[in-house]
């Protein structure tokens, strides 16, 4: 009996020093819980006091939303540290669009703009290739000189990017609008039909489409020894929980944003560059070490793999609540947004033709989204 009460006292102490551990690797991921509860108690609060209120408070729960977002990144980067290449990307990708399917569901519920789906795609296609792979072969090349990746993975996501695009939003612009519903559900299979081939190439026989050799003193971007013993089920709880909290912080900020935009005279895309942005904010951060770290593949799966995910997975999610609600979206893309999707396509076919990227081709793209940021502030 003496030696019972050492034994449940180290068993407390241990799960006191676990409990404050997990406290402090996940802060930002408590942030983002509080700011959530924060914004509950005084959502009204803000909505009554005015317009200025309402948006600063947007602002401190999109700040948030990116918190939590890194986080749910943080733990797919461990769970693709795991299983490797393309596994790991598709693992990265995925939880990156059902960030944004998340957050879009949420906001059409009390936002009123039909464009608000073809608006956010065409925002992370832009953000995607032009701003991460152009920032990212810039600095890289800054840094390394021409960066090596497969370029047969450039010209599957590529090809891929262009058809799933034009089907569900060059396509959309010719069909009558009383035959909307029938386009739509074909929108959906042709969709998931696409996808379920990609997947089954990018996992099978054409795996290697996808990955690329480096030295073995190079170590995959994010993976670092305190984490890489992480257990597996923890990474997937926390990464749930991390979603969750994701869409409960969307409901607050959908309420807030529109109130704080309303009137004030700025862009419709403005909301939609906003969604974008809080999905791609991790892998940002992700694919500026892999280029710095001499890995261009990896930006290449994460750029290329988050627009072609983007378009092809959150296309029917969205068209399929559509349906259900009986309530088009409007998917046809403007003819400027047009032109700059075929532009941005036609110079990643050239850029990503050879297997290497340099400063110059970088900096093209990057240029294309500034190009992107400017007609957005003016409205087009």
């Amino acid at each position: 009996m003496a030696c019972r009460r050492p034994i449940v006292f180290t068993v407390c102490r241990k799960r006191e020093g676990l409990f404050y551990l997990i406290l402090k690797t996940e802060i930002l991921l408590v942030v983002a819980l509080l700011a959530a509860i924060a914004g509950f108690a005084f959502e009204e609060t803000l909505l009554e006091t005015g317009q200025i209120a309402a948006l600063a408070g947007a602002l401190a729960l999109v700040l948030a939303i990116v918190f939590a977002s890194m986080r749910v990144a943080h733990h797919a980067e461990m769970l693709a540290a795991k299983v490797g290449d393309p596994y790991g990307t598709m693992i990265l990708t995925l939880s990156a669009v059902l960030v944004e399917v998340i957050i879009l569901a949420i906001m059409m519920g009390s936002e009123t703009s039909p464009t608000l789906v073809r608006d956010t795609i065409y925002s992370a296609v832009m953000l995607d290739i032009n701003g991460i792979l152009g920032l990212a072969a810039l600095l890289g090349g800054l840094k390394h000189g021409e960066q090596p990746y497969n370029d047969d993975s450039s010209r599957t996501y590529c090809v891929m990017i262009l058809t799933a695009m034009g089907i569900s939003m060059i396509v959309p612009e010719f069909v009558p609008a009383a035959k909307w519903h029938f386009y739509s559900a074909f929108t959906i299979v042709a969709m998931v039909t696409l996808y379920t081939l990609f997947l089954k190439m990018q996992v099978g026989a054409h795996s290697y489409f996808f990955s690329y050799s480096y030295p073995k003193r190079s170590r995959a971007p994010g993976t670092d020894k305190p984490d890489a013993g992480e257990p597996v089920t923890a990474a997937i709880a926390i990464l749930i929980a991390g979603v969750v909290v994701i869409g409960v912080l969307a409901e607050i900020m959908s309420g807030l944003l529109s109130a704080g935009l309303k009137e004030s005279g700025a862009p419709p895309v403005m909301t939609a560059i906003v969604v974008a942005a809080i999905s791609a904010s991790p892998e940002i951060m992700t694919a500026m070490r892999a280029a710095l770290a001499n890995r261009m593949q990896a930006v290449v799966n994460i750029a290329l793999g988050a627009s072609l995910s983007t378009v092809i997975l959150t296309v029917p999610v969205m068209e399929a609540i559509a349906l259900y609600t009986g309530q088009p979206f409007v998917m046809a893309m403007t003819p400027v947004q047009t032109v700059m999707v075929a532009i941005t396509l036609i110079v990643a076919a050239i850029n990503l033709n050879d297997g290497e990227t340099n400063a110059i081709e970088g900096m093209t793209h990057f240029v294309l989204f500034a190009t992107f940021i400017m007609l957005s502030l003016i409205g087009l």
